[in-house]
């Protein structure tokens, strides 16, 4: 049986260790920065008025990563926001190997060019340590997600995990995986 292997995670292997390499001079190719993982993080304040938000949301999210994600809850009360300690407010995933490859694919390639007035993302939202991450504004832009089914338009934060030690480096990798960086 043969091993399944994205697309993305065979244009990484073929293409963007060998451009790295040459590139940064790394003298072995388990030094060139590889995605350690990615996570999306939906943060919900409206849930804390209605609560079939954070249903609607789980299944929404499940839909367009492929994994059930993982409902975060309120650490503290804070009574100015109406909101009480351990109340939902949140769903995230975190996507590790084949699914993240797939997710990565289909963010890169389907949903992106999906978005409205869209030219590019930003290259300065990277951390220091060569990770990245990118807020969307609506979760419809993912061809997954029913539109006539969605109750209302919920932002989300994805964050790409890299071995990357620079920024530098973590952008080249991205840029190399096909990311549509402004320029």
């Amino acid at each position: 049986m043969a091993e399944y292997i994205s697309r993305l995670q065979k244009k990484y292997n073929d293409e963007v260790v060998g451009q790295l390499m040459r590139e940064y001079k790394y003298a072995n190719p388990m030094t060139v920065p590889r995605l350690e993982k990615i996570t999306v993080n939906m943060g919900l304040g409206a849930a804390v008025q209605n609560g079939k938000i954070i249903e609607s949301a789980v299944n929404e999210m499940t839909a367009f990563t492929g994994q059930k994600p993982v409902v975060t809850r309120a650490r503290k009360a804070i009574a100015t926001f109406k909101l009480r300690e351990n109340m939902p407010i949140g769903v995230m995933v975190t996507l590790r190997k084949d699914r993240m490859w797939d997710f990565a694919d289909r963010l890169i390639s389907l949903a992106l060019p999906q978005t409205r007035d869209f030219r590019g993302v930003s290259p300065k939202a990277f951390d220091g340590r060569g990770n990245y991450t990118l807020g969307i504004k609506e979760q419809i832009i993912f061809p997954e997600i029913d539109y006539d089914k969605v109750d209302s338009i919920k932002g989300m934060n994805i964050s790409f995990v890299t071995t990357a030690k620079t920024d530098e480096e973590g952008r080249a990798l991205l840029r190399g995986l096909g990311m549509p960086f402004r320029k």
